[in-house]
């Protein structure tokens, strides 16, 4: 995944690393766009049209990522690999210039609803049109909720899982306290750290100050074709589960922050915006848990 990872576990048991290590080769493996022997890979390199059985684990992922599409009319989307290609942030690597509009517009076409079908039921999937899938802003998050459930089957009932900033928590540390993360503001805005206690709660965030190159963000908007240009630095989810604040940060970091609140308060969903040249912004839900 282009990351690392680390678990804190109190008392940990005998062969739990190699759990959590095989864990995450199985996500890998599902669903990694920049693993060329994936399953997704295999997918993307099809002719669209075609049905493609796949793993629970990969329908759960896919069917969270087509609800939080819905959901945000289009500012996630779980097909947007060929865009993310295009602007150099995908597996064929950088650019130096800006794509010319003909082929983001070609891009575009094959994104959108309707472009992945989903059949739960099957356990399969098919691309509608030439869209290419690209999970890298929810897998992340599912392979921290994985991790917790393999952890919790080995009876652990006290950790910490973080996999490139994003983190769940259970239980409590040895000295009885909670699992406290500090989210540190993005660099040159004068905030102070958002400091959660994680008790049996996820939290994730996306920063359009993570990745960038000379032609922009590497947060694109699947429904312009092109990376963000608003005043939104960072946003952090606080949800239930992983897979669920992964998807919904980076939805709600394509959107304008009037927009991205709009639909925070909507949903309920705990949110933190760091905007630049307007400071902190915090959903009612966000609120009621700092109090």
């Amino acid at each position: 995944m282009g990351t690392r990872w680390s678990a804190a576990i109190v008392a940990p048991p005998p062969g739990v690393a190699a759990a959590i290590a095989g864990v995450l080769t199985q996500v890998i493996a599902q669903m990694s766009h920049w693993e060329p022997t994936s399953q997704l890979s295999r997918i993307n390199a099809a002719a669209p049209g075609r049905w493609h059985g796949i793993a629970p684990e990969f329908v759960q992922v896919m069917t969270v990522a087509l609800d939080i599409a819905a959901r945000s009319d289009g500012a996630f989307d779980p097909a947007l690999g060929a865009l993310v290609d295009l602007w150099g942030f995908g597996p064929p690597g950088p650019r130096d210039d800006v794509p010319e509009d003909g082929a983001i517009d070609a891009a575009r076409a094959a994104i959108g609803p309707g472009a992945i079908a989903l059949d739960p039921l099957l356990l399969r999937l098919r691309r509608t049109r030439p869209a290419r899938l690209d999970l890298s802003g929810i897998a992340k998050g599912h392979a921290v909720d994985a991790v917790a459930a393999r952890l919790r089957a080995f009876g652990c009932s006290d950790f910490l899982v973080e996999i490139g900033g994003e983190l769940v928590g259970a239980g409590i540390q040895p000295d009885g306290q909670p699992w406290w993360v500090d989210v540190e503001p993005p660099p040159g805005m004068a905030l102070a750290p958002l400091r959660i206690a994680l008790h049996g709660i996820a939290v994730a965030t996306s920063g359009d100050y993570r990745r960038t190159s000379t032609a922009g963000s590497h947060s694109i908007d699947p429904r312009t074709g092109r990376p963000i240009a608003h005043g939104t630095a960072s946003v952090t989810v606080l949800h239930a589960d992983c897979c669920h604040a992964d998807a919904w940060a980076s939805a709600l970091t394509v959107l304008e922050p009037e927009a991205a609140m709009a639909l925070a308060e909507r949903e309920g969903l705990a949110v933190q915006l760091a905007v630049r040249g307007s400071g902190e912004w915090l959903s009612s839900a966000m609120r009621a848990m700092l109090d």
